[in-house]
């Protein structure tokens, strides 16, 4: 029997396994297999306008409570910080004076009365003897003259009486609209009202309340350009708290200004937020969400999925072929976690999300749904947004 070496065997062993896997790839139609990529397939839609902004929150509306006659304040007859009613009793001022001044305005009237009475009688005696030219017609003429002058001194002395009622009525101060009362300005036995309407508290309506906040000229230019006509509804706004959870209660749009203002270079806008709870205060700063209107034929890629380069933004998308192909795209914005784009796709394009790395433009690859919990395995978080429109797809 003839001994064979051992490395001669194992040469031999090595070329049969090589020669092997040769015949199997070459029975397979050879070369490796193409990679897998997940795709994720667009389609356009009407795509919400959405910007992330910076406001502040104002009252509804706000009242100065002033002391409108002169006196000496007595007392305050509300708690500082509640809310009251429009009409309530906010402050007392001292009353004598005024009451003393209707006093001597009833007197006044009563006596412009007298002094028409008499005028009146004087007046109608001489209409009656005129005729028979018992009186001159001078005398005629000054007894209707001082009926007329006495009926209009009964006048001015009533509305001189209405006048001090009126002053009396407001040594009660009341709430001028039902909110917020605030901190009192004036305490008691200061002298208000003396030259100046003296400021006393401020009542601030918070529900609802406004979010005032401001958009640059460009931004408006680009939400003009791209909104779909202008039945788009109104606009929405959603209020970030500063804990940065989402206020519960949507907001709508109900001002825009047409003036830029020269020392931002922005427009003011304003939104009304219902506030039934109280749980926003003015004067707070919140971030918005604020949605202006709606794109038309627009496309939503998960973020993964565009690239940049110095000729623009692409995408990878496998065709028909089943080749990699290389799609130049504008891409407008990021919204929800997605680019939005707005021109370089087509309806049924498959863009690569993940495997990118793998996939070059004119060589095969193998289409696969895009499963965004592995991409978010392999290549961090996953807009929900993006998860959402792969799962109806």
């Amino acid at each position: 029997m003839v001994m064979i070496p051992r490395s001669v065997a194992l040469a031999a062993a090595l070329a049969f396994a090589l020669s092997a896997c040769g015949g199997k790839e070459q029975a397979q139609g050879g070369g490796m297999p193409p990679p897998e990529v997940g795709v994720v397939k667009v389609k356009p839609d009407n795509v919400e306008l959405q910007k992330d902004l910076v406001g502040r929150l104002a009252p509804y509306r706000s009242a100065d409570v002033r002391a409108r006659v002169p006196g000496v304040l007595k007392r305050r007859l509300y708690e500082e910080g509640t809310d009251v009613q429009a009409g309530q009793v906010l402050f007392q001022i001292d009353p004598d004076q005024l009451q003393a001044s209707l006093g001597q305005s009833q007197a006044a009237l009563a006596s412009a009365e007298a002094t028409y009475a008499n005028a009146k009688a004087a007046a109608d005696r001489a209409r009656r003897l005129a005729p028979a030219k018992f009186v001159s017609q001078s005398d005629l003429d000054n007894a209707l003259a001082a009926e007329r002058s006495s009926s209009a001194a009964v006048k001015q002395a009533q509305a001189a009486l209405a006048d001090a009622r009126i002053n009396l009525g407001y040594a009660t101060v009341r709430a001028p609209i039902s909110g917020r009362a605030g901190k009192q300005q004036v305490t008691e036995g200061a002298l208000v009202g003396q030259d100046t309407a003296t400021l006393l508290t401020t009542v601030d309506q918070i529900d609802p309340l406004y979010v005032n906040f401001s958009v640059s000229v460009t931004e408006l230019e680009q939400i003009r350009r791209t909104r779909t006509g202008a039945g788009t509804g109104e606009g929405k706004v959603e209020v970030i708290l500063p804990d940065g959870t989402a206020y519960q209660r949507m907001g709508t749009m109900d001002f825009s200004g047409d003036v830029v203002d020269p020392a931002t270079g922005a427009i003011a806008m304003r939104a009304r937020i219902p506030n039934p709870d109280k749980r926003l205060l003015p004067g707070t700063y919140v971030t918005l969400k604020a949605t202006l209107g709606e794109q038309g034929n627009a496309y939503l890629v998960p973020q993964a999925g565009l690239q940049r380069d110095a000729r623009s933004a692409f995408v990878l998308v496998v065709g028909n072929d089943g080749k990699v192909a290389r799609k130049d795209v504008v891409a407008d914005r990021v919204q929800t976690g997605n680019w939005v784009i707005s021109k370089g796709l087509a309806a049924g394009d498959q863009v690569i999300v993940s495997g990118i790395q793998r996939a070059q433009p004119g060589q095969p690859a193998k289409a696969t749904p895009w499963k965004p919990d592995a991409t978010a395995t392999a290549e961090g978080p996953v807009p929900a947004a993006a998860a959402k429109d792969q799962a109806k797809d």
